[in-house]
């Protein structure tokens, strides 16, 4: 799924998916950089996010795959 990542002051680090029309904050995460590991968004969901550059600039939109669904 496509997902929209972003650094706002408030918040922090969220993610924005545009078909859900939803926005939550990121919670945790498995690599500091985010890329190449799991995220897990304040309501429950983890994600895996693709590998990019470690200086990679945010707002991106990337293609993320939430865990648990089938291929």
């Amino acid at each position: 799924m496509k997902v929209m990542i972003r650094r706002s002051p408030e918040i922090g680090l969220s993610i924005y998916v545009p078909k859900k029309d939803l926005e939550e904050p990121i919670v945790e995460f498995e690599h500091e950089s985010l890329w190449g590991g799991w995220i897990k968004i304040a309501n429950g969901w983890v994600l895996d996010l693709p590998e990019m550059a470690e200086g990679t600039t945010l707002p991106i939109t990337v293609n993320a795959k939430k865990r648990g669904e089938e291929e």
